[in-house]
């Protein structure tokens, strides 16, 4: 489909957004959709920025409430490849768009910027997005003079899954493209998915070298896996816990675009200033 065709032949309720990423990319070009899905959990995700008032609600993307989504006439859906399977459904209530930030070629900043504009120009905001990006570029330069000065630590970012087990990130993911583009050096040098992430067994931190700095993603699961972690002599043996080189910082949508990105960078550059003074 193309952008154009779609919001002519569609109604008038505004553009919903199945997606966080492309939602908070939307009100970062000005825009804000008229309905999400999961929009209760927006405040644990994504954080930042918040979702104005007004927005409904339509349900889970598991579970999306088709009756209040056909209530809104919407001119345009946003969608992406992994949720194809409801593009049929969706499709007789407005027109569908697929974005592809995440998937097997290519990293996920890069397409981020390449679907920005794509978006832009489909909801009447290409001069928007393009001022954007501009922003995105000039911030993300300054933060790379920053890490630039400090001679900045290898960096490991991590998820606890439990008091065994953490995501770690790197590769093409949206966190790893964001280290790359301000300069910070990843410890983490094993695999890691088109997601940007690799389940690993807390022993596996061993690896990151005896410079790493740890930076642990909010939510922290459970909440006091920190303090239990101090009882186990494993985690006690490692560099980063020795020298005390562990900081913690908000949560940011992992799967998010462009703004996610330089959330994510702008947190990082601040706690490995406070580690430095």
């Amino acid at each position: 489909m193309t952008g154009a065709p779609a919001i002519a032949q569609a109604g008038d309720g505004g553009v919903v957004s199945l997606d966080y990423g492309l939602a908070s990319t939307m009100l970062a070009l000005g825009s804000v959709p008229r309905a999400i899905a999961s929009l209760r959990n927006w405040p644990e995700w994504v954080v930042e920025p918040a979702m104005p008032s007004g927005v409904v609600d339509i349900g889970t993307t598991a579970e999306i409430n088709l009756e209040v989504l056909t209530s809104l006439r919407p001119s345009l859906i946003l969608s992406t490849p992994f949720l194809a399977a409801m593009d049929e459904k969706l499709s007789r209530i407005a027109p569908v768009e697929t974005f592809t930030v995440y998937a097997e070629n290519g990293e996920a900043l890069g397409r981020s910027y390449a679907e920005t504009l794509r978006l832009g120009a489909m909801i009447g905001r290409r001069q928007e997005a393009e001022a954007f990006l501009a922003r995105a570029d000039a911030t993300f330069d300054r933060l790379r003079d920053r890490i630039k000065s400090l001679s900045a630590p290898p960096v490991a970012v991590i998820n606890f899954i439990d008091q065994r087990h953490a995501r770690i990130y790197g590769g093409p993911g949206l966190y790893g493209g964001a280290m790359r583009r301000i300069g910070l050096d990843n410890a983490w040098k094993g695999e890691a998915s088109y997601w940007g992430f690799q389940t690993i067994g807390l022993e596996q931190l061993a690896e990151l070298g005896e410079e790493a700095h740890l930076v642990v993603v909010s939510p922290l699961l459970p909440p006091d896996v920190l303090t239990r972690l101090s009882e186990s002599p494993l985690w006690t043996s490692l560099p980063f816990v020795r020298r005390q080189k562990i900081s913690v910082v908000p949560g940011v949508l992992m799967f998010g675009m462009v703004q996610e990105a330089l959330r994510f960078s702008t947190l990082m550059v601040d706690v490995l200033e406070t580690a430095a003074r």
